[in-house]
Parts: structure tokens; sequence; C-alpha cells
């Protein structure tokens, strides 16, 4: 119990490291964005609804068992469905940032983009830390079809891009989806410098050779 206290403690402080870091730097405005972390008995700490990341109290984050029941702390964030559809496909993931940062949501409302795979590989540390892409449909905030539509691209994708709304990125740690995040938006912001220009991206055997 002891342990359990103690890595608690130390998730609750650094969601509030990160969350500040990202709103600092203009990734997550106002209260936008979501964070959570997977402790190891299954349970999650997440950021409250109606928070802003930059002035989280690690203290009063809201604290979930894994079926997303609420225990403890404030009320969780209304997008709890969307951190847990990713914990319940993918078992290897410590932790899922949700954002609504400028590039990525602007990627997210142009037409005629792949919905499989929204960007090509601009960059070996794109490709590493998020793959392909894939753009789930645009659904309204809270309805459950957004939350199966996740949940069944979570199976083969760590990363996704929700329509007119802004990424979802899990990881084995907060800092490993915490850099896959940031690394899709600073792509997100090279694709949209680009617009027009020929471009020379990595070819499919270089990406596939990155991807493992």
């Amino acid at each position: 119990m002891t342990g359990l206290l103690s890595e608690a403690t130390r998730m609750r402080d650094l969601i509030a490291d990160v969350g500040k870091s990202l709103f600092d730097r203009g990734l997550s405005p106002g209260s936008t964005g979501n964070i959570s972390v997977r402790l190891s008995d299954g349970s999650l700490l997440m950021t409250p609804t109606n928070a802003s990341l930059g002035a989280l109290d690690p203290a009063r984050l809201s604290h979930l068992d894994a079926q997303c029941n609420h225990l403890s702390g404030d009320k969780p964030t209304k997008e709890a469905f969307l951190h847990s559809c990713m914990y319940c496909q993918r078992a290897s993931a410590g932790a899922v940032v949700h954002l609504h940062s400028t590039h990525s949501v602007a990627l997210s409302v142009l037409a005629d983009l792949d919905p499989q795979d929204l960007l090509p590989p601009l960059t070996a540390y794109y490709v590493m830390r998020v793959g392909r892409l894939p753009l789930i449909p645009y659904f309204a905030p809270g309805d459950l079809d957004l939350a199966l539509a996740v949940e069944k691209t979570a199976a083969s994708h760590h990363a996704m891009l929700l329509s007119n709304h802004g990424p979802v990125v899990a990881g084995a740690t907060l800092r490993d989806a915490q850099y896959a995040t940031e690394e899709l938006e600073e792509t997100a912001r090279l694709y949209l410098l680009l617009d027009g220009k020929k471009i020379r991206p990595l070819s499919e055997k270089q990406a596939d050779a990155l991807r493992g």
C-alpha cells in the first residue's frame, strides 16, 4: 500500500508538471485537453473537468478505478471515456494525452487527406513516435459512437486524430505520450507550412525500417 501511495504521489506531481509545460507552450489553451496515468493497480489518475492544464492541483486530480468509476478527487474530465477506450485496448499503455493543439486540429479539418494515414513521413522522429495517424470521423462531444470509434482504432494505433477536435495519444509512460503528442503537433505544423510546395518525405522503405 505504501508503494502505491508513493507511486500515486509521484504521478500526481508529474501530471501537474506535464500539464503546465503543455499549457505554457500554447499546446493546451484555456481549459482544453486532458491527461491520465494508469497506476500499477489498474486505477487511473486523470485531470478534472473544466481544469486548465496550466494550473493543476496534484491533490485534486480525479482518481478512478479501472472501470472509470470515480473514487476520489474532483469530478473527472467529461472526455474520460477517450482515455478508458485507449486503456482497454492497449495493455501496455501507462498514460494518455488528449489535446486541442492548434496545428493538429487544423489538420483534422482539412479535406481530401487519407483518413487511414493523415500525414506523410516527414521526419524519422515522427515515424518512430507516432507511426501512422488515422482520422476518427466527427461525432458530437459525449456521443457514444465516438467512444466506440476510438476503441476500435486503439486496437491497432496508439495515436489518432479526432475530426474537428484534436489528438489522442497513448504511451508506455506519460513522458512517452507527451513526446509523441508534441511530435504529432510539430509535424502537423510542418505539413501546413509546406502546403503547396513539392516535398520529399521518407520513402516507404525508410519509414518501414523505422517502424520496426
